[in-house]
């Protein structure tokens, strides 16, 4: 796999809208998914299995915004 995982296709979710604080995600092979953030494209880029993504993904749901 590529360090800077400029080997990667990134696509922001339809529910970022037009800001500037959105994450990016990416696809891997074996069907892990790669995070990062928008404004720092260069930066860190976390990678999760596809159970971890679906564990964050439950996580994020379940959570409530006051």
């Amino acid at each position: 796999m590529a360090e800077t995982r400029a080997d990667l296709t990134w696509r922001k979710s339809t529910f970022s809208g037009q800001g500037e604080n959105c994450v990016e995600v990416a696809a891997l092979d074996g069907g892990g998914i790669a995070v990062r953030d928008s404004k720092q494209p260069g930066g860190g880029v976390l990678c999760l299995p596809r159970i971890g993504w679906q564990a964050f993904i439950t996580g994020v749901k379940s959570r409530t915004i006051s």
